[in-house]
């Protein structure tokens, strides 16, 4: 993270609407006075917590809520559980056996639906599975598989275990997945035939292949097997799922676990180095997940819940498989891209199966407003009540778009949290008055603030670091094999967690995240957010998407480049490059213009969706990119 950021950072956007929550909203919200419900959290966030992870079922009781020993926590200290019993068992005892829990359409529009007790079922025998290969607690699996609902399946079979899974994006290359099976020593790989995207069949099991030949420690491949007729598999080290499967007993007792045992690991991308593995643990993870998908998105037991991550991501992992299925909620998870075999799939997702909350990212939101509104016009989309960005900052014009062609009533849970957080850290609530591209406030329990580099708060409107002041249940625990890593996050500003962003709060107390501490622009002597800059830039009716960099320059010591992605229909010129650069002039100021703008038909996205400024900036100033692991192209 750079240094010079404790310069002043100057934060030149400013929006004024403010929109109020419908009577609706706050009426069925379960926190109808955030402001009264924030301070009593605050003022005691030992006791908040304790009375949330009350609400689940454990096998035995905690001594202690929170263990903190700077900068190392542990949550509900003392007590066992298993994040599937409260998962699947819970759900199975009651009137929700025989309530929908997963609907997955894959990309040809096929369907598959299971309830809670059929997803116990399988995930019961997936677990035995496990055990018939010799697999026990404390071990890994790596899980490398499209988005199919056997990637949930193992993912909750292996918790049942106490098996530790790394799920690992299907997207990736073989020396990218080499990499992660290597430094998680995994023992079993669970993979498929093939992935399918836009249409076609991706080898993955070519690519596993690839991988393991490098990766001592794999005993066995299971394959998911798609296509007809299925793939020779060379055995005894290569099983079928199916055949692997068909004769386990549907019965399986989840494990007691301590509660800072191990669920998983999920490899992040840093700027440069090996991706690292993040460590998250069944007790405090299930409790910051299991509430605040309950109260960010008001989940109720009618609603149908569409999130359109992938569980290879953190966001899949929390807000796909366990933060809505510790709610017991009805999720629906779609395969392939939101504009294929059209612009319509998701809205027609929507329509068809009545979501009524719907958890997207900026990108997509970005994607479809460049085919613009006949596409959600065609469908009925008044089943929704609550919707959700997460992943970067949403520019004002996408939130306000995304809020306009849903029906103009459903807020927008613009979320902050990263995988390290395993949580949602910063978002409204449905109650609460919104401000299109604001994060808007903590969540309960949650001490945030943005300071300077010697941690002290700043005023409204003064640019920052954004800071955590105290733990959070859903924290990681440590960075796998490398607990310095895990320590730099707490060492960077004293006594705080730094995310690595910056940020501004209002007089209001809400939150503007203006980018990466990294992406930090200076211009004569001024620094300034990329996102500021890209929202401007986006605010233009002609542009779709955006983003800035700084270049070195002999005067102003930066200037900023920008690349900008035309709506359809939109043709480029000179004329049009003028206009954009007056409009950031308009809405930012003189010091804010782009030096340079090229129109360019895609930008370097990580598979997660999020603009990899970096890799665009290396490029431009001929320098090495670092780890592109994670880069979609």
């Amino acid at each position: 993270m750079s240094d010079n950021v404790q310069e002043k950072l100057e934060s030149l956007l400013r929006v004024q609407r403010v929109i109020p929550p419908t009577a609706e909203a706050k009426a069925a919200s379960y926190i109808q006075d955030y402001d009264a419900a924030y301070r009593q959290s605050i003022a005691d966030p030992e006791a908040f917590w304790d009375q949330a992870a009350k609400e689940l079922e454990w096998f035995s009781p905690w001594q202690r809520v929170l263990e903190w020993d700077y900068p190392w926590a542990k949550w509900f200290v003392g007590a066992t559980c298993n994040i599937t019993s409260n998962c699947l068992d819970r759900h199975v005892k009651t009137w929700r056996r025989n309530k929908v829990a997963v609907i997955w359409v894959g990309e040809q529009g096929e369907e598959r639906v299971f309830t809670y007790a059929e997803l116990f079922r399988q995930v019961n025998r997936c677990a035995n599975g496990l055990k018939s290969l010799g697999l026990r607690q404390g071990d890994l699996v790596t899980i490398y598989l499209p988005k199919i609902p056997e990637q949930i399946v193992a993912m909750l079979a292996c918790a049942r275990l106490g098996i530790i899974h790394s799920v690992v994006y299907s997207g990736f290359s073989a020396p990218a997945l080499a990499t992660r099976i290597q430094d998680a020593e995994a023992r079993v790989v669970i993979t498929a035939d093939v992935g399918y995207d836009r249409g076609k069949p991706s080898n993955l099991k070519e690519v596993v292949d690839q991988a393991i030949a490098t990766c001592g420690t794999v005993e066995k491949v299971i394959v998911v097997r798609r296509e007809q007729p299925g793939i020779p598999l060379s055995s005894p080290k290569e099983i079928d799922w199916q055949t692997w499967l068909d004769d386990k007993p549907a019965t399986c007792e989840a494990v007691p676990l301590d509660a800072e045992a191990p669920l998983y690991f999920l490899y992040t991308s840093g700027t440069t180095g090996k991706p690292k593995g993040v460590v998250h643990v069944h007790g405090g993870y299930m409790v910051g997940t299991y509430l605040t998908t309950k109260y960010v998105f008001n989940l109720r037991d009618e609603d149908v819940y569409f999130c359109v991550a992938d569980p290879g991501w953190v966001t899949g992992h929390s807000y796909i498989v366990y933060g809505p299925l510790l709610n017991g909620a009805t999720i629906l998870t779609a395969e392939g891209k939101p504009d294929y075999p059209n612009p319509g799939r998701w809205w027609r997702l929507i329509e068809r199966y009545g979501v009524s909350i719907f958890y997207t990212t900026p990108t997509a939101i970005r994607l479809l407003m460049k085919y613009g509104e006949e596409w959600p016009k065609k469908y009925d989309l008044s089943t929704l009540r609550t919707l959700g960005s997460v992943g970067e900052p949403i520019n004002p014009e996408a939130w306000e778009w995304f809020h306009r062609v849903t029906g103009g009533t459903c807020p927008i849970m613009d979320t902050w949290w990263q995988t390290e957080t395993g949580m949602i850290l910063v978002t409204p609530l449905p109650s609460m008055p919104l401000k299109p591209g604001s994060a808007s406030r903590p969540f309960l329990g949650i001490e945030a603030d943005v300071v300077d580099r010697e941690g002290k708060s700043l005023p409204p409107n003064a640019g920052g670091f954004a800071v955590i002041k105290k733990p959070w249940p859903a924290m990681m625990r440590t960075i796998y094999k490398d607990p310095d890593r895990y320590r730099a996050y707490w060492n960077i500003i004293p006594n705080c967690y730094t995310a690595g962003d910056v940020c501004r709060k209002d007089e209001d107390g809400y939150f503007w995240f203006m980018g990466r501490a990294d992406d930090v622009i200076k211009v004569a002597g001024n620094r300034i957010g990329t996102a500021e800059v890209e929202s401007a830039l986006v605010s233009h009716q002609a542009v779709a998407e955006a983003a800035v960099i700084g270049k070195p320059h002999k005067t102003a010591g930066e200037a900023i480049k920008a690349f900008v992605i035309l709506k359809h229909g939109q043709q480029g010129n000179s004329e049009l490059i003028q206009a954009l650069k007056d409009q950031v002039k308009k809405e930012l100021g003189k010091i804010a213009v782009p030096q340079e703008i090229d129109l360019v038909t895609s930008l370097p996205k990580t598979r997660s969706g999020k603009i990899m400024r970096r890799v665009l900036k290396a490029k431009e100033l001929g320098q090495d990119p670092g780890d592109i692991s994670t880069l979609e192209e």
